[in-house]
């Protein structure tokens, strides 16, 4: 590590002894001599500055059999090490000698030990974060065996005093792990540990506990009886009680087992009484944060400054409601008073200022008589007034900064609480708080206590169906809950049916003078024309959130323009500002925005047009990912023209970041685009968007969004479409591990697409039928399909699908006997690929390659494709290849002979491949598993493995299972 100095200054000297035993100055290494010679300097340095009798050292390095001339021999040392190291640094002293005057953090274990202290500091304190930090930080210090190669009994006993220290803190940090929820991280680190430290139970422990947190529970029971039969066959002891009992809480599913214990709640603030503030709410619920947030900022005026907090949010999020219960509780800090107005800003005529003032001047004991006309003299005398005092002043309902500003207190010791729907950003000094929605939990709280513990108790899930329809908006909430709490023959199930119904759910949201409509037809009421245009268009796209970019598309307005609306209607709480140009709706308001869409949209033909854009945007954006994804594939010439460009991105990397940003809102844009205008361009966005189902991010929304819109092609008679649907639908299937309904679904395909004549549809139907044919043995056929998809992938110029295709054939030589012809034709793939500057797919054609190296009896080879394949599949975020990368790798390693770095791939391969990939895949990795664990000598867990994977190929009627129960009967546990 550079050292930091300034000119002129001398390097500073750092040792090192968590690994072989080094010295630096500045970022030199400095020659520290002989075994011996470094021993010397290793038994100086973790005296910690204390002095070492020679006698002792010649003890140290020699033991009870020293050379004739030892004590010559430890003087020459030091001498030498004088001369390397700076003269002050190693110093004679009483016949011995010591190592002094080193900087702070010069010694790696000085270093491992302060960090290790702050670590126990930060966990006594509760914070877990910082102390994992500390302890990684610790544990990274670490650079191999300690005192590597030193000769000696000291350095002997050393080693073994830091290795265990070591082991210690490894134990501590995956405890931590733990506590935080990692257990699905820490099982394979944990299943490496225990291979290597076989006999220690802590670690044994450990691993049982994040495997039955991961929901393995029999593999967890295994390790256990794997760890009692060690223990009784090595050392001829039981284990102990620690691991006796947590076997006893799995067993019988100790509830506390399940998840990581949590700090205790903070008390709430105690509560304080009333006095000129209007009534808080009795069923007042949730919203601690908040209240402990305003409350701290309140108590700032207790003598020194006066403090101003300016809420805002949409109407009905309980901006008033959360005031009074703040100002309450605050009220003993205010003994002089609390004034309250409502300012009607949302109304069509809001409270004048002096009017305000001249109220608040007669609550303080003005007279009438002594109160100004003009705005400035009696805010003047407003201050005044309150000079001295310490008095509250909420201030309700306001409609912006400069209704505000005359009606501050403006003396130290006062306070103002302002409520708003807009953000009051000009509002100098004043603490800005955005008051979002309830938390389900607070939702449902707020629920039950208006409508009584009974009942929804009985009903919980129809409850909670209830509030999520209000999306957990109180007023709505409380608007729901009334009317129910005022019909005794409703059930809940009943007030979440009415309320399922989107287009009437706004109707239904009323009750006497509460309305969630009348709410917010207050902030339309005040919007400009181009606010309102842009809140009834944005309201029509269906995703949770849109970006600034599809935004500008949809209003068809430049993204500057669109920034200053989408900004402003975020001022006015209308709409809220998800991330750094990301915008969402509240689900309410979306519902309101769409109904004023419908109302006040004219022509009426400009919501289609708005939602075309929006199409248009993301195809046009996701076919420049494709391309750049997939230099030389041909698919983005294939694809349905765009009236509006797309974005266009620097690097593959920043191309990425956008699909996955987007995939959610850009999925339902392809859901609602279903319509006959709209459908060939919705299906082309899917295929161009073909990696998110590939990666497994958005596979279950993919494949849905792709059976929908297979449906409508249908109907509608569009076999181009259909057939292009139905080979998305396909490819999807297939990723999923549903590999007979893919099978089913691409030879639709390839008849669809041919009668429609559409050219590269047939060739990857071609191509993914013969990966079927592969996968159910039938060889023969799957060798036509995969030769034809090559031929017709060229026929089209379409050099990245024959490099797929013939990938694809590599693997089915491979299985057929032709070892040679396998690895040529995946290293086929792979060059034209690379040739193409194709960087994913070339991942693909080194994956092949090496599982076609490692068949091939060629184990170092082929873990240096998997690996560099692996590398790139994790950085593209394709969750399903790093799976199956780490499934080969894992089996490369059984066959190079190392079970334990076999198991601990094998155990990473499993937790991508538990959501993507299918039972099929998952089953070989559980195969893989069990041969791992096995050779380790857990054959318990081995065991477990093998089952499950029997269990899976059993329900596929998968001929892989003869080989598990092979497996099972070759152990003597079947």
């Amino acid at each position: 590590m550079p050292e930091q100095r300034g000119p002129g200054a001398p390097a500073t000297l750092r040792f090192g002894v968590l690994g072989p035993v080094r010295a630096w100055r500045g970022t030199e290494l400095l020659a520290t001599g002989s075994p011996q010679q470094r021993a010397l300097l290793a038994a100086l340095l973790l005296r910690e500055g204390r002095t070492a009798t020679a006698a002792e050292l010649i003890d140290a390095l020699w033991g009870e059999e020293p050379p004739h001339q030892a004590l010559a021999a430890v003087r020459t040392y030091a001498s030498r090490l004088r001369k390397a190291l700076d003269p002050q640094i190693l110093v004679s002293e009483s016949g011995g000698y010591a190592v002094r005057g080193l900087g702070e953090g010069a010694l790696d274990l000085a270093a491992a030990q302060e960090l290790a202290a702050e670590a126990d500091k930060a966990r006594s304190a509760g914070d877990l974060g910082r102390a994992r930090e500390a302890l990684r930080g610790a544990l990274g210090l670490w650079d191999g065996e300690p005192l590597a190669g030193l000769p000696g009994p000291y350095a002997e006993a050393q080693r073994a005093r830091l290795e265990e220290w070591r082991l210690q803190l490894l134990e501590a940090r995956l405890d931590m792990d733990l506590e935080q929820g990692c257990h699905a991280e820490a099982v394979s680190e944990l299943t490496a540990l225990t291979a290597a430290h076989p006999l220690r139970e802590r670690l044994r422990e450990l691993l049982m506990l994040a495997l039955y947190r991961s929901g393995r529970q029999a593999e967890a029971l295994a390790v256990y009886a794997d760890t009692r039969r060690l223990l009784a066959d090595e050392l001829g002891v039981d284990p102990r009680p620690e691991l006796r009992d947590l076997q006893q809480r799995i067993l019988q599913a100790d509830p506390a087992l399940a998840e990581p214990s949590a700090p205790p709640a903070e008390p709430p603030p105690a509560p304080v009484r009333p006095a000129q503030l209007p009534a808080t709410v009795p069923d007042f619920t949730g919203r601690s944060a908040f209240v402990v947030e305003l409350s701290e900022v309140l108590a700032s005026a207790d003598g020194r400054v006066m403090a101003v907090s300016a809420l805002a949010g949409i109407g009905g999020v309980g901006k008033t409601t959360l005031a009074v219960h703040v100002a309450h509780q605050a009220r003993a800090a205010f003994p002089d008073g609390q004034l309250y107005v409502d300012l009607q800003g949302t109304g069509s005529r809001a409270a004048e200022p002096e009017t305000v003032l001249g109220s608040f001047l007669r609550a303080l004991g003005t007279a009438e008589s002594a109160i100004p006309d003009s705005l400035a003299e009696r805010a003047a005398l407003y201050r005044s007034v309150l000079d001295g005092r310490r008095v509250l002043v909420l201030l309700d309902n306001a409609r912006d900064a400069a209704q505000v500003r005359p009606l501050l207190p403006g003396t130290e010791g006062c306070a103002a609480l302002v409520t708003a729907r807009v953000r009051m950003v000009d509002l100098a000094g004043a603490h800005l708080v955005d008051l979002d929605v309830m938390s389900p939990e607070e939702a449902l709280s707020l629920f039950t206590k208006i409508v009584g513990e009974e009942r929804v108790s009985a009903e919980r899930e129809a409850a909670l169906d209830v509030v999520a329809a209000c999306g957990f908006l109180p007023l709505a909430i409380r608007i729901a809950a009334s009317r129910l709490a005022s019909r005794r023959t409703w059930t809940v199930s009943v007030l979440a049916a009415k309320l399922a119904d989107e287009r009437r759910r706004l109707d239904e949201l009323q009750a006497g003078d509460l309305a969630v409509k009348a709410t917010f037809e207050l902030g339309y009421g005040q919007l400009e024309p181009a606010q309102a245009r842009a809140f009834r268009l944005l309201g029509l796209a269906d995703g949770p959130d849109i970006s600034l970019a599809a935004a500008a598309a949809l209003l068809d307005l430049p993204a500057e323009d669109t920034e200053d609306l989408l900004e402003s209607l975020v001022d006015t709480s209308l709409l809220e500002s998800a991330a750094p140009g990301r915008y969402r709706f509240h689900d309410l308001v979306r519902l309101y925005a769409r109904a004023c869409a419908e109302r006040d949209e004219q022509p009426l033909s400009e919501r289609d047009a708005a939602l075309s854009r929006l199409l248009d945007f993301y195809l046009a954006t996701a076919a420049g990912v494709y391309a750049i994804e997939r230099p030389g594939d041909r698919l983005v010439d294939h694809l349905e023209k765009t009236a509006v460009p797309g974005l266009v991105f620097p690097d593959r990397r920043a191309a990425w970041d956008w699909l996955y940003a987007e995939a959610v809102p850009l999925l339902a844009c392809v859901r609602q685009s279903s319509g006959p205008t709209t459908l060939r361009r919705a299906v082309d966005l899917l295929w161009a968007a073909v990696d998110l189902a590939e990666s497994g991010a958005n596979s279950k929304e993919y494949e849905a969004v792709g059976a929908a819109l297979r449906d409508a092609a249908r109907e509608a008679a569009d076999s181009r479409s259909e057939g292009r649907a139905v080979l998305v639908l396909a490819n999807a299937r297939h990723w999923s591990g549903q590999f007979d309904q893919a099978d089913e679904e691409a030879r639709q395909a390839l008849a669809l697409a041919e009668s429609a004549h559409d050219a590269l549809p047939c060739c990857w139907a071609a191509n993914i039928l013969g990966v079927f044919a592969f996968y159910q043995s039938r060889y023969t056929e799957a060798e036509e399909y995969l030769e034809r998809a090559i031929a017709d992938f060229r026929a089209c110029g379409d050099l990245s699908g024959a490099a797929a295709a013939l990938c694809n054939l590599s693997r089915l030589h491979l299985q057929t006997g032709r070892a040679d012809s396998a690895v040529d034709l995946a290293r086929q793939g792979t060059e034209m690929y690379e040739e193409l500057g194709h960087l994913l797919k070339a991942a693909n054609g080194h994956y092949a390659l090496g599982v076609a190296l490692g068949k091939s009896g060629r184990p170092a080879d082929s873990t240096g494709h998997l690996s560099q394949a692996l590398q790139v599949f994790r950085a593209s975020r394709q969750r399903l290849w790093e799976g199956m990368t780490l499934f080969r790798l894992a089996e490369v390693d059984l066959l190079a002979q190392r079970p334990a770095q076999a198991a601990a791939n094998a155990e990473m391969a499993l937790t991508p491949l538990r959501e993507i990939g299918g039972a099929w895949r998952r089953g070989n990795v559980l195969t893989v598993l069990g041969q791992a664990l096995n050779g380790i000598g857990q054959s318990g867990r081995a065991e477990v493995c093998w089952r499950e994977a029997l269990d899976i190929y059993q329900r596929l009627n998968s001929p892989e299972a003869a080989t598990v129960q092979a497996l099972l009967a070759s152990a003597n546990v079947a």
